[in-house]
This record gives structure tokens, sequence and C-alpha cells, in this order.
């Protein structure tokens, strides 16, 4: 759906988490065992990875100004079960890191360690509120606006904003 370029840092790993489902299709792309190894996955942890990726995406609908799609966890409370921690290196400098990182270096962090994280120094840099939904009701594709007014309000222009802005132009 997306003809935009990615999320910076590590907003792209919640901008393709929230875009592994395709509303208008169904098509889930965590039901596929790629799909759940692109995310570090096991099948165990589908429904855990559902359950944050419906919570990102009410998140991203509020941040471009539209209600939350359906009921949904609040993101604080799932990322409240996160276990980060946060490390120094000789200079001072401070990093936020998944607590398993740290004793489990080839192993994948939780996924929602790795989206606490992500979330946390994307509100540091400013970029967190940026990272929306498409207003369409058959898409909620995320993506990232990097509209200079930041007032985007369709995953493409060339796709869903089309479509609203004829869907406007038959109502008149």
């Amino acid at each position: 759906m997306n003809d935009r370029a990615p999320a910076p840092g590590g907003l792209a790993l919640v901008q393709a988490l929230v875009n592994t489902l395709d509303i208008e299709s169904g098509a889930d792309s965590l039901d596929t065992p790629e799909g759940l190894a692109r995310f570090g996955l096991a099948v165990d942890e589908a429904e855990g990875a559902r359950e944050l990726r419906e919570s990102l995406r009410a998140v991203c609908l509020a941040h471009a100004g539209h209600p939350a799609h359906r009921r949904t966890t609040p993101l604080g409370e799932l990322l409240a079960r996160a276990p980060l921690r946060v490390t120094l290196d000789e200079d001072g400098a401070a990093r936020l890191v998944p607590a398993t990182e740290e004793t489990h270096p080839a192993s994948p962090a939780p996924l929602a360690s790795r989206v606490a994280t992500a979330i946390a120094e994307s509100l540091v840099e400013g970029t967190w509120p940026r990272l929306k939904a498409c207003e369409a009701p058959t898409c909620h594709w995320a993506y990232y606006d990097r509209s200079p007014a930041g007032r985007g309000r369709w995953c493409s222009m060339s796709v869903c904003g089309a479509r609203a802005k004829m869907r406007r132009y038959r109502a008149k």
C-alpha cells in the first residue's frame, strides 16, 4: 500500500510490525513462519505480537487525529511488561536497551522490549508523533509523515488519497 520511505531509526520496526496486516485483503504475515521469523518470534508469540500491533495501530491513528479502529489493550500497559535497562558507556552516554540483550546477546530481545526501545529513542529524537496510520478505514497502514507541516493523511496519495478525493468528488 505504502509508497513512502520507511520510518527512520527504530521506528522502522514499529512501522513494519503495524504493517504486517493488510486490512483490505485480510492477509496477516504473522500467520506465516517467514513473517514470524522477520521479528524473531516463535509461533506461540504470534498472538501477543498481534495484540501489540493493534495497540500500536491505535496510537498511530491517534497521531493522525483519528479515533481508534477498535478496542485495544492500551499500549502503555503492554510496554510496561517490557524489560528494559539503561546502560552507560565509558564516555557516560546513556542508552536504553532490552534487559535480555546484555545476558543473551545472540537471541533476540522480546518484541515488546524492542518496540519500547524504539519508541523511547524516537521520543528523544522527536520523531514518534510523525508515525501515523492512514485514515482510510480499509487501510490503516502505518507511514512516516515527512510533510513539512506534519499533516499527512494517507499512506499513499496515489491510492488511498486518490480514493478519498474521488469519493468526495462523487458525493458532490
